[in-house]
């Protein structure tokens, strides 16, 4: 079946309202406060994501990966997400994953309500146990390029693109596209994006997915 379009979803402060993915792995790790911490310097810019990823896989260490995806089922995500993803795949367009997010994450996300995961960081693992170290790296500039390669393989267009995220981790992909939804964001995602919503249901975004999918024809 031909896609006529490709939706890029946020996770952290988008499908995650409440708090960020590493957050909620990090309280149960037992290193929440210092992750948080360095979260908070990752959103004015002081630090690096990849800093920030060294920071908390350091806190996986000797955790089974299978630990790690249990957990996962218990992320407390924005409601209305099935409804969304059903609207997506009747209209023919792709729901894609485009986060820093660890690739755990997006992996259960995608397979729990039928996203594509695409890329993020990942956490090294050893014997069925994570060892602390970041595997591979990922930014908000490889999120953009990893989001236009996937269009590219599905012979889909920037044009025929859109995406929805909270913050400055968007911005690189809010700018290779044409439309763009700021989704309970913070000023600099507000001021990147081509419209804004604050919602606590997914669902009251579809009126602005039926309005860009008439602009795809």
């Amino acid at each position: 079946m031909e896609i006529r379009g490709i939706v890029f979803f946020d996770i952290d402060g988008t499908l995650i309202p409440s708090m960020s993915s590493g957050s909620f792995l990090a309280s149960r790790l037992g290193h929440q406060r210092q992750l948080d911490r360095a979260e908070r310097r990752y959103a004015t810019g002081e630090l690096t994501n990849e800093q920030v990823s060294v920071i908390d896989a350091k806190g996986w260490r000797g955790v089974r990966t299978a630990v790690v995806d249990r957990w996962l089922d218990d992320l407390p995500l924005i409601s209305g997400i099935e409804t969304v993803v059903a609207w997506c795949r009747d209209k023919r367009v792709e729901p894609v994953l485009a986060s820093l997010a660890w690739q755990p994450v997006s992996n259960s996300i995608a397979r729990r309500h039928g996203f594509t995961p695409n890329g993020g960081p990942r956490v090294g693992v050893t014997d069925g146990a994570f060892d602390g170290t970041v595997a591979e790296h990922f930014d908000e500039y490889d999120k953009r390029d990893k989001a236009l390669e996937l269009a590219a393989a599905r012979g889909v267009p920037p044009l025929r693109c859109c995406a929805v995220g909270d913050s400055r981790s968007d911005i690189p992909l809010f700018d290779a596209l044409p439309s763009s939804l700021a989704l309970n964001a913070g000023t600099v995602a507000q001021d990147a994006a081509t419209d804004t919503l604050d919602t606590t249901d997914l669902i009251d975004m579809l009126p602005w997915l039926e309005a860009w999918i008439r602009t795809v024809g």
